[in-house]
């Protein structure tokens, strides 16, 4: 090693301090960073090689030790799960860029393994601005050897909770340098063990993003090791053919066992992505357009398919017309079920039912059926969506207080705006909040939580169109804090969100903040599109997905520059903060 590491530390999204190397350009003149993340069970260290071997003086290399590996606290090879790890990648990338003044596109990534799975979910969720990536033997799939492996995990988890299974890889499976395998039996910081939670985490996360690759517009090389004793294949191909960038290359390296960057003979691999990486500098950060995925693209195939019934006649048209028919019956005994069916599923009173989160229906046999109904996955994660906008929206408040600017709230699709209220229960009063909704039902419906709450005084409810520009752009005074949530995933039309987000502009403040939300993915969708009615009429529930690389480049175009974001666990809804510019 001719450059030497600086030990540092960074506090992650929850305050736990995760350790990381750093190695600074050699080079007066830096031009960018390169962001290395491990194997599972090992540590930053074990990747430190490829600082010097890679050869590129002029960059800063980084080096995180994961949580619950290497010198960073917690558990051994556990953390609170594989989502926590995913945004711990969120944290690390904004520390790096507050603390060294590097901006998302000066960055490359090298990812191996579980690494480079952790990375690509990062780069699936958060649609970072990174220059390229580089995947190294993605674990997508692991091989178990053992027949019927993971439901037996997820049936030994559900009797006994988490617990830890140690790995069975061997050095020598790893790699061919008899180097690299002395110093992985010898290595103090590596831990064998995995807990169940992450593990099935590890493959839940690698199935959404190998299926929705196309959501990923980052520039991509793919190396794949030809003899991998420890992963599959074939995902690794699915994976890079839905890539949805035309900037990405793939190498299968023949003889190479999974530690790729690691093996004896890797210099053929550090030469690939060393060129690959100067290629993506070399010219200026490119991204595809998404401004008319709604005319054409991934998503508006999926919603065309999902919006052409079955044959009533046909298995999956008698599936879920049998389906319908009995949520039409849990309608007369579930409380959630019946408002679904009277003002439609996506609707703001059943999203405030949701929010509410109490089962209601006519006695035990209701009740049962409407917990059921509220503990769907969309649902949990509509709750977790409110979560993350009031924390964001009460993190947005405080810093306009300590900068002395007032706090005046805009929401131009409040529903009965029950997440706005809830969010000023911890203390701090807005100057003034303007909630508007299309719905006269939810208009009164928020009138009268305003009352409730007692806050006539600081708080209006009126009706408004959400896409109309012009009175969007009209409203004064102007916000210091604009919020669309939960709106504009029900529209798939890209030119009604860039007419909204135009009149947003208008109604915020320079320097002012938009709080946007989004969904970029959704396990239930065909049942949404099968069985649930929308409020538009009681017709089918057909969603768009808009990804979250689309979603921030209609926001971009708008005016507004993206800060941070937070998405849920299962990587369904996110809930992202942003600053008006001046353009």
């Amino acid at each position: 090693m001719t450059r030497t590491a600086e030990n540092l530390n960074f506090a992650t999204h929850d305050g736990v301090q995760l350790f990381y190397r750093r190695w600074p350009a050699t080079t007066p003149a830096r031009r960018g960073a390169i962001l290395l993340f491990h194997r599972g069970h090992e540590h930053g260290g074990r990747m430190a090689h490829l600082v010097d071997e890679l050869d590129l003086p002029d960059y800063d290399f980084y080096a995180w030790d994961a949580r619950g590996h290497g010198l960073s606290p917690g558990v051994r090879g556990d953390s609170p799960s594989l989502g926590h790890s995913v945004r711990d990648i969120q944290s690390f990338v904004e520390h790096l860029c507050n603390t060294f003044g590097l901006q998302e596109s000066d960055i490359a990534v090298v990812a191996q393994s579980v690494g480079a799975v952790l990375a690509s979910a990062w780069a699936h969720d958060y649609a970072p601005g990174i220059r390229c990536q580089i995947l190294a033997s993605p674990a997508f799939k692991v091989k178990l050897y053992v027949p019927f492996a993971r439901p037996g995990l997820r049936l030994l988890r559900a009797l006994r909770g988490n617990f830890f299974v140690n790995s069975y890889v061997k050095s020598k499976y790893l790699t061919h340098d008899p180097e690299r395998q002395k110093s992985f039996d010898a290595d103090p910081l590596i831990s064998r063990a995995i807990s169940v939670n992450i593990l099935l985490g590890l493959y839940e996360a690698a199935e959404r993003v190998v299926s929705d690759a196309a959501a990923i517009t980052i520039p991509t090389q793919l190396l794949i090791s030809g003899d991998d004793w420890v992963v599959h294949h074939w995902p690794q191909h699915a994976f890079f053919a839905r890539l949805g960038t035309t900037e990405k290359e793939r190498h299968v390296l023949p003889g190479f066992y999974h530690d790729t960057l690691g093996e004896k003979y890797r210099a053929d691999a550090v030469g690939k992505a060393r060129d690959f990486i100067l290629r993506q500098f070399a010219a200026p950060p490119n991204r595809p357009s998404l401004r008319d995925e709604h005319k054409h693209g991934h998503t508006f195939e999926e919603a065309k398919e999902l919006s052409v019934p079955f044959p009533p006649l046909s298995a999956k048209g008698l599936y879920w017309g049998t389906y319908k028919f009995l949520l039409k019956l849990a309608g007369h005994l579930s409380d959630g079920v019946r408002l679904g069916h009277a003002t439609g599923f996506d609707s703001g009173s059943t999203l405030d039912y949701i929010y509410r989160n109490t089962p209601s229906g006519k006695g035990f046999l209701g009740r049962a059926i409407d917990r059921a109904y509220l503990n769907a996955i969309g649902w949990r994660g509509i709750r977790q969506r409110k979560f993350h906008l009031e924390e964001i929206l009460k993190k947005v408040m405080n810093g306009l207080e300590q900068e002395k600017r007032p706090v005046r709230i805009l929401d131009i699709a409040a529903g009965h705006g029950r997440y706005v209220l809830d969010a000023l229960q911890y203390g701090m009063r807005p100057d003034a909040i303007l909630l508007r909704d299309f719905s006269e039902l939810n208009v009164e419906k928020g009138r009268a939580l305003i009352a409730e709450r007692g806050l006539q005084n600081i708080a209006h409810f009126e009706k408004g169109d959400a896409f109309d520009c012009k009175n969007l752009a009209a409203i004064t005074p102007k916000a210091t804090v604009g919020i669309v949530s939960g709106l504009y995933e029900l529209f798939p039309d890209n030119d009604m969100l860039a007419a909204s987000l135009a009149g947003l502009h208008g109604a915020i403040e320079k320097n002012g903040y938009l709080i946007y939300t989004g969904q970029p993915w959704h396990p239930q969708l065909e049942m949404i599109a099968r069985a649930l009615t929308s409020h538009r009429d009681g017709v089918p529930w057909v969603m768009r997905r808009r990804t979250q690389a689309e979603m921030d480049q209609l926001v971009r175009e708008a005016g507004f520059e993206k800060i941070t974001q937070r998405i849920d666990e299962w990587g369904i809804f996110s809930v992202s903060l942003a600053r008006r510019t001046g353009k």
